[in-house]
Parts: structure tokens; sequence; C-alpha cells
């Protein structure tokens, strides 16, 4: 089974050499889950877009410092490319800014939070269990990096988890038991020390929230977890509509 992986945005240039760019972040989690995955990279952020949604079985779209609002170029073909493989029962998983430009591409609605920063280790409550998540805690923690959120999910979409900071933080897109697509605003694939790093580097913190940050580091994640049972949901629903 081959992964598109839509690679939207760039690690800083510092912490490319010790932690590699996102597309091999997300190599290292999946490949704990299924070895035999194979995987292309589309570098979508210089406008790289598939010819068409049949040239990988699954699609994957990573994070990016970039926000949807910011109109880019390359932007709209991706959510035109989005569409086109939501259309062709091409299964998606969104993450962070996935999740984001996702959500804006099939009618949802994305922006810059009054909340402020999400980061370091985030908890969000399962509101929706389906089959797929069943035995999986009923509160997730993940690395988060993020100021922007889904504040609107699109008609498609039902939220499966959230918190007061973040209310729609896990989404299911074309019904919750057998999900076409799957996004999450969180990052699974940023393990404790690309995510302690990353704090440390980020200028606009305050000295309080980088402290309260890098004290919620630590802990037990439910990121491997979570990507295990988001691909077999998703190769599920890829196996029906073939």
């Amino acid at each position: 089974m081959k992964m598109g992986v839509l690679q939207t945005g760039e690690v800083n240039p510092a912490l490319v050499a010790e932690h590699g760019e996102y597309p091999e972040m997300f190599m290292r989690l999946f490949r704990q889950v299924d070895p035999s995955l194979e995987f292309q990279v589309w570098r979508s952020v210089h406008g790289e877009i598939p010819a068409s949604p049949e040239e990988a079985d699954l699609w994957l779209v990573t994070g990016s410092r970039h926000g949807v609002y910011d109109k880019l170029p390359w932007m709209e073909p991706l959510k035109a490319f989005l569409r086109a493989a939501y259309a062709a029962e091409r299964p998606i998983l969104g993450v962070c800014f996935g999740h984001q430009i996702l959500a804006e591409a099939l009618g949802g609605e994305v922006v810059k939070s009054e909340r402020g920063w999400g980061i370091g280790a985030q908890d969000y409550a399962l509101t929706r269990k389906p089959g797929w998540l069943e035995g999986a805690r009923d509160h997730l923690r993940f690395n988060a990096v993020h100021q922007d959120q889904v504040v609107k999910a699109p008609a498609e979409a039902e939220v499966l988890a959230g918190s007061d900071f973040c209310p729609n933080a896990i989404l299911a897109y074309g019904g919750a038991e057998s999900p076409l697509a799957i996004s999450i605003q969180a990052h699974p694939e940023f393990d404790d020390a690309y995510e302690r790093d990353l704090i440390k580097m980020r200028e606009t913190l305050t000295e309080e929230q980088r402290a309260r940050a890098l004290a919620s580091l630590g802990g037990s994640l439910d990121a491997l977890d979570f990507a295990k049972r988001a691909l077999e949901a998703l190769t599920r629903r890829r196996a029906q509509a073939a």
C-alpha cells in the first residue's frame, strides 16, 4: 500500500539534521504500524500537486507554519486536489495544517484563534467512540503546536474529540464508523525530543508559556495507538471502495 504524503511545510533548518523533515517523521511513525508501507512525497508547499488521486492508496497532509488564510498560490490547487480525492473515495489523513485545509476545502472554517497557543502535550476528551477507537483511552494525549483552529466543522465531518481550548480536535469524514477521512489538530508524528526543541526556539512564546509547555512533556502519548487505529480504519474504507 502506498501513502502519498502532501508536504505543506518545512522543518526549521536548524532542526532538520537531528529530526528530519515532516515526511520522515511520518515515515518513522507509520513504519512502526506497518513496515511494508510505501511512501511517495509531493512537496505541495513548492507547488507539487499529484496529477490524480489514483497515484496513491491513501493521502496524508502534513503540518505547516502557514495558515490556510494566507492564500498562497499552492493552496487552492491543494484544496481542489483534496476535494477530488474525497470524491474519488481515496482516504485522507490530515494533521494540524492538514486538518485545517481539509476542513476548509470541504466547507469548514479556520481562523487564528483568540485563545492563543496550544503547545506542548495536550489532552483531548473523546466525545464519540466509533468501533475503530474502541478500547482507546477516554482522553487522548498528543504533542501539539498551533494557534489556528477549525472553528466550524464541515457538514461531512463529525467531531470525535476536543478540549475546552480546541473543541474540534479530531474529525471523521464520511461516517465515523467507516471514515473516508480523519483529521487531527495535534501532531502524532512529533516525539518529545522534537517538541522540546521546537518549544525552546519558538520566539513568540512568553517565558511562562515556554515553561508550562516544557513541563507538560514526558508523559504517555497516544500517538502510535492513534496512528495504528486511523490507518486500519482508512485501509478498511479503501478496501470497501475498491
